[in-house]
């Protein structure tokens, strides 16, 4: 499967912002059959931290939803169900371990207030997306050198235009 460019985004700020050692995208259960076609959008692990980052990705710009506000909090869940299910069969050694959402636009209501009701998933999205982006710019900015992914090299070309 082809990486999105919202899952570049979030690899980006994995490595560039949390000091991730390793980012793979696309990663599928092993095992194949049903369990097989789940996959998480990118995961990202820091070896210095022993902290692995598992990320659910959306990047629908006229904001999250799958056909219903109801249907959308499930679709969430089922995710984050599979990322958990992923850490406690795959990286079950691996002590610190970081769920996440990342959608630059969550309509505020219903999906929002119900997902904030996931104690184990921290959310990255609308306000803080944006703040993530800025975090990645301040540091683009101060980086000539090929960072090693193409959102980032985009980022350092748009802040060093003149």
């Amino acid at each position: 499967m082809q990486t999105d460019v919202g899952e570049f985004i979030v690899g980006a700020y994995l490595k560039s912002i949390k000091n991730c050692d390793f980012i793979d995208y696309n990663v599928r259960i092993p095992g194949g059959g049903l369990r097989g076609l789940s996959e998480l959008d990118v995961v990202g692990m820091n070896f210095k931290t022993n902290t692995v980052y598992l990320c659910e990705v959306t990047t629908h710009i006229r904001g999250l939803l799958y056909g219903d506000n109801k249907k959308t909090v499930e679709k969430i869940k089922q995710k984050h169900k599979v990322q958990k299910e992923y850490a406690e069969t795959i990286i079950s050694d691996i002590p610190n371990k970081v769920f996440m959402l990342w959608s630059p636009y969550v309509p505020n209501g219903y999906i929002t207030d119900q997902l904030q009701e996931i104690e184990t998933l921290e959310l990255i999205i609308n306000q803080d997306y944006t703040s993530c982006i800025n975090e990645m710019r301040l540091v683009a900015s101060k980086n000539t050198n090929d960072l090693g992914n193409p959102f980032l090299r985009t980022l350092q070309i748009l802040e060093h235009l003149r």
